[in-house]
């Protein structure tokens, strides 16, 4: 799953990574972003295409129709959603992107959880695919959007089952696109998604548990985990 993620570097460094911007309604800005402990129920930059270009826009993390009467959902299983009630429209009408620099795992050990911070190895920007209420521009309580999941595999079972959906950045373009299918994105979905061997990982602060903790401490590796 995905609780909890970081949007460090500026927005210009996951555009860079798409190349062509010609068709973009997104305004230059080199600043950097500085979330160290992005958690749901707050607002997130969310990468989508509507009205023939990109746009950034501030979305709430998590997803509750007016029926469903728990908590929000933050997450959505990739091998499930395009057919389920409660996101099969998302899948089709409502594909996002969440930019991202890693995301954060508690591992259980002992009697306590230590969290764990991953990562691409060369420390490239992230993708994460992501659904949610469209269009994106209007504000919609409670209708945000959700982190796609998918299975985790060799050493990353190890923090937890499920990981984000994370995908290559010549994937991003075609899975944002209104024109392509819920069938295409599915396919999208294992094609265009990264191997868990490009990740890493280290031991990090349990004070990132607390979301009002924003320091860059936060993802940096410990020598004493659990302490």
């Amino acid at each position: 799953m995905c609780g909890r993620f970081t949007q460090i570097q500026s927005r210009e460094a996951w555009l860079t990574m798409l190349g062509d911007r010609e068709e973009s309604a997104i305004a230059w800005d080199d600043q950097p972003i500085g979330r160290y402990n992005v958690a749901p129920g707050s607002n997130v930059l969310l990468l989508n295409h509507r009205d023939d270009a990109l746009h950034l826009d501030p979305v709430f993390w998590g997803y509750a129709p007016p029926w469903w009467h728990k908590a929000p959902l933050i997450n959505a299983r990739g091998e499930t959603a395009a057919e389920s009630k409660m996101f099969r429209s998302l899948w089709q009408h409502g594909r996002a992107v969440v930019m991202a620099d890693g995301w954060f795992e508690w591992k259980r050990e002992g009697d306590k959880k230590q969290p764990y911070y991953i990562f691409h190895r060369q420390r490239q920007p992230l993708f994460f695919a992501a659904i949610g209420h469209a269009p994106y521009g209007q504000p919609h309580e409670k209708e945000g959007f959700v982190i796609v999941t998918a299975a985790s595999d060799r050493g990353m079972v190890d923090l937890h089952d499920r990981r984000p959906l994370v995908l290559e950045a010549e994937a991003v373009s075609a899975w944002l696109h209104p024109d392509t299918s819920a069938r295409r994105a599915s396919e999208l979905a294992q094609q265009g998604a990264m191997d868990p061997q490009q990740f890493s990982w280290h031991p990090v602060s349990r004070a990132v548990g607390n979301p009002h903790h924003q320091q860059p401490e936060l993802v940096e590796p410990v020598d004493d985990p659990l302490c």
